[in-house]
This record gives structure tokens, sequence and C-alpha cells, in this order.
């Protein structure tokens, strides 16, 4: 997540601020992309950071990793589940790492041919 979320999206998705939680202080690199923060303090200050600067808009937490984390800070307030019909028998399993119990409710549910999509709020 850390060299490639600046290069890979060119410091830019949708034109709002990328706030990338990282072990790791960044490279010379990231100068070069003004909408992408490294942020090194942990997901509760990137998610603090992210939420300050979307205002009344949202934030998007990708991958199963971050979403777990967000988690597990208790910093995610819904979570949208894209589920298609093919089984991968590999990869990070998106709820296996948590620390304890998260109930969900479910908002909305719009089915496809190619996916079944499903948005939770998170019960706190």
């Amino acid at each position: 997540m850390d060299r490639g979320a600046g290069r890979t999206l060119g410091g830019d998705h949708h034109g709002v601020p990328i706030f990338v939680p990282s072990h790791r202080p960044p490279g010379p690199y990231v100068a070069n992309y003004a909408l992408v923060t490294y942020v090194t303090d942990g997901i509760e200050s990137a998610m603090a950071q992210a939420k300050a600067a979307a205002g009344d808009r949202n934030v998007m937490v990708h991958g199963a990793y971050m979403a777990q984390r967000a988690l597990e800070a208790g910093a995610l307030d819904e979570l949208q589940i894209h589920q298609i019909p093919v089984l991968f028998g590999g990869g990070r399993r998106l709820f296996e790492v948590l620390p304890s119990r998260v109930e969900l409710e479910i908002v909305r549910v719009f089915d496809t041919p190619e996916a079944t999509h499903i948005r939770h709020r998170v019960r706190r």
C-alpha cells in the first residue's frame, strides 16, 4: 500500500484527497502527488484526517486489510460488500482478523446478474 498508492492513482482519485496509513514515512516521490498524504500515526488518525477533509461527504476505505483495521478502531460507520458469483479459493479473508464481534444492520441490497451489492451500517 506504500509506494503504489500515489503512483497507481496518479495522486488523484476523483479529485479528492487520499490518506494512506503506513508504518513508514513516504519516499520523496510523494511530493509529486499533492492530494496524497501518508499517515504514520495509525488508522484512527488517518480516518480522522480523511473525515475532516471530506466535510459532509463520504470517506471511502479500500481493501480488506484497511477495512479490518477501521472496523477494529471503531472508525467505520458503513460497509458495502460486492459479492460476485465466483469462488477464488485464495486471497485475504475480509473478516478473519477482527478482535471482537461486529454487528451489522443491512441498509440496502442491490442485486444484478454480475454481483450482489450489500450495504451495512455498523451497529455500535
